[in-house]
Parts: C-alpha cells; sequence; structure tokens
C-alpha cells in the first residue's frame, strides 16, 4: 500500500537563516540524495519501494514529501525516519541537522486531492512566484539598487540602458545589483567546494554534489582538485574585487571568464527571486552585458568538447596579450609560469 509522508529537518538551533541560494542548494542536494535510493530496508528487513518524493526548503530547513510503498504504515514512518537520520549523518553539508517531524499525511485519494488543489489559482499575494511577501520583496529589490552602487567597472549602459525605452535606470540597476550578489554567493559556495573536497580527498569527477565546480565543464570534472578549487576561489576574489573598479579590462584569464559566468546564473536567480522582471528581458539585458564584459566566448566553447580547448592548468594563466597580467596573484602561478616570468 502507499503512503505519503513529510518529513521536517531543521538546521542547527545556532545557524543563520539559510538564504535564497543556499535553499536551493539544500533542495537540489536532498533531492539527489534521495534519488538514489532504489529501495528501503525497514524494520525486520521488510522491504519499502520510494515511489516519488519532493523537496522544499526554507529559512530554518526543509521539508520532504515522500510517496512510499510500504506493508503497513508503521513500517513506512519508522523506515523513513531512519533513513533520513542516517542521510544527514553522511552528508557533511548538512552537519548538525536533524529530523524533527515525520509522519503519514494522506492516503492515495487524499494525495490526489491536494495535488489537484493545487493547481487552482490562489490570490495574487499567494500566488506570487517567488513566495514573498510584499514587504520581503520590496526590502529584496533594495538589496539589488544598494548592491549596485558597487558595481563601478560598468555604467547601466553596459546593461542595455540608453533611454528608458529599452531598459530603464531601475531595471539596468537591478541586474548590476544582482551580479556583485552573484560574485558574493559565489564566494561562499567555493568555500564549501573547498572543503567537501578536503574532506573527502577526493576531485569533483568522486563528489556527490558541489556548489560551483559542478556548473563548470564536467568533461574536466577529474581535474578539479582542493588545489584547483582554491585556485578557482582566488580568481574569483580578483573578479569581484575588480567589478568594484572604475575602469573594466575583460577577463584576465579563462578562470575569470568562467567565474563572471557563473556569477550571471547566481545574478538570475536573485532577479527571479526579486521579481523585477521576466526571464526574456534578463537574457536580453545579459547579452547586452556580455558584448561589454567579454573579449570572445573562448570560455563557452569550454563546455563543448573541443581537442583544441586549453589544459585545465592553463586557465589561471593570464592571456598571452595582456601586458599587466605579471600583476595576477602568484596563488595562480605554477612553478612553470613562475619560471617563465622570472625569464
Amino acid at each position: 500500500m502507499e503512503y505519503q509522508l513529510t518529513a521536517e529537518l531543521t538546521s542547527p538551533a545556532a545557524a543563520p537563516d539559510l538564504d535564497p541560494l543556499q535553499q536551493v542548494g539544500v533542495a537540489s542536494l536532498l533531492d539527489a540524495r534521495l534519488s538514489r535510493l532504489a529501495s528501503i530496508e525497514g524494520p525486520d528487513g521488510v522491504e519499502i519501494t520510494p515511489v516519488e518524493h519532493s523537496v522544499s526548503a526554507h529559512l530554518g530547513g526543509a521539508n520532504v514529501g515522500w510517496l512510499l510503498d510500504a506493508p503497513a504504515l508503521v513500517f513506512a514512518e519508522d523506515a523513513t525516519r531512519a533513513v533520513l537520520t542516517q542521510l544527514l549523518e553522511e552528508t557533511e553539508l548538512l552537519a548538525g541537522w536533524e529530523v524533527k517531524h515525520c509522519a503519514v499525511t494522506a492516503t492515495d485519494d487524499q494525495l490526489e486531492s491536494a495535488l489537484a488543489a493545487e493547481e487552482e489559482p490562489a490570490d495574487e499575494e499567494a500566488d506570487r512566484a517567488t513566495g514573498l511577501s510584499p514587504e520581503e520583496l520590496a526590502q529584496r529589490r533594495e538589496s539589488l539598487l544598494e548592491a549596485a552602487t558597487h558595481l563601478k567597472a560598468f555604467d547601466l549602459a553596459a546593461f542595455g540602458h540608453i533611454d528608458d525605452t529599452e531598459v530603464t535606470a531601475e531595471e539596468a540597476a537591478y541586474v548590476a545589483g544582482a551580479l556583485m550578489h552573484g560574485i558574493e554567493m559565489l564566494t561562499d559556495e567555493l568555500f564549501g567546494d573547498i572543503q567537501m573536497l578536503e574532506d573527502e580527498d577526493a576531485t569533483a569527477d568522486e563528489v556527490e554534489a558541489l556548489w560551483v565546480l559542478d556548473e563548470l565543464p564536467q568533461q574536466y570534472s577529474d581535474q578539479y582538485t582542493t588545489l584547483f578549487a582554491k585556485q578557482f576561489l582566488v580568481a574569483t576574489s580578483i573578479l569581484g574585487h575588480r567589478l568594484t573598479q572604475d575602469e573594466w579590462v575583460p577577463p584576465l584569464s579563462v578562470a575569470e571568464a568562467l567565474a563572471l559566468h557563473i556569477a550571471k546564473s547566481r545574478a538570475e536567480i536573485e532577479l527571479d527571486l526579486a521579481d523585477v522582471m521576466d526571464e526574456e528581458q534578463i537574457a536580453s539585458i545579459f547579452a547586452t552585458f556580455d558584448e561589454h564584459a567579454f573579449e570572445n566566448d573562448e570560455h563557452e566553447t569550454l563546455y563543448e568538447l573541443d581537442d583544441e580547448a586549453p589544459a585545465v592548468e592553463e586557465w589561471f594563466r593570464p592571456h598571452a596579450h595582456l601586458t599587466d597580467a605579471k600583476t595576477l596573484h602568484p596563488y595562480l602561478s605554477d612553478e612553470e609560469s613562475v619560471i617563465s616570468s622570472a625569464d
């Protein structure tokens, strides 16, 4: 018989609230782990089959909805709590999390009715794609506009604002601020990736879920070591600093271009949560930004299988045509490049 269960997972009491991107990451991590379960061994060796699941994260943790096929209700509840507890204990990024509540919430018929009810239109405030209250939306938008003041490398024209007929000054500022938030998120996430690689003593292809390295070209994932992640963090930090300067020079290296590319994806999440414009307009603004920010699309070709692509160790080296490339952080230099510079 099938049972629908709901479990509430809570983060440590002393931990800060999860920000929007962390909520996305937690949900993705839990979803990946649950998807790997083909079956569950319940009490006395009883086999329980997962049918489907859903995960939603919030400020203080996450909710898991799980449809299981089990011989009896008590088997379903006990097995679910045991599996979720073990999952949290084995997931380093969720250290200290607990299963607070786990119980059957609906029969098959009730579940079907509930799913149908979810498709019915709600009132305007509850139907917001972001799920945020008007006050929270206003606060998030204000945060984007404030962050935009720190982006000095580009003016609003780089985001398509020539006059208010195409992109308004406010819309351009929202995107600029979201980009700065994206750099900040990227930096935080790389610290998490580095910790995970160190704990596992592994390369990215051997770790189930990473924040940033999973968004780099995956054909090279076996070369994403802890050192690589640290170097990518340094490159991202340099990029963030350069965005606050008055003059922009296109990415100094392949790594900087990739970092800016991923930061844009984080910015898109921020803009979606702030509900300031539709996806098509965001894509159009970033297309304009790309023309100002990147010298070429070399970083995008890395996502394709290309035998002529530069080796991973070369991603941190300065582009040959840059006269000020020697100013790059020494942590990004390997022995060969250091020797070459000395000559």
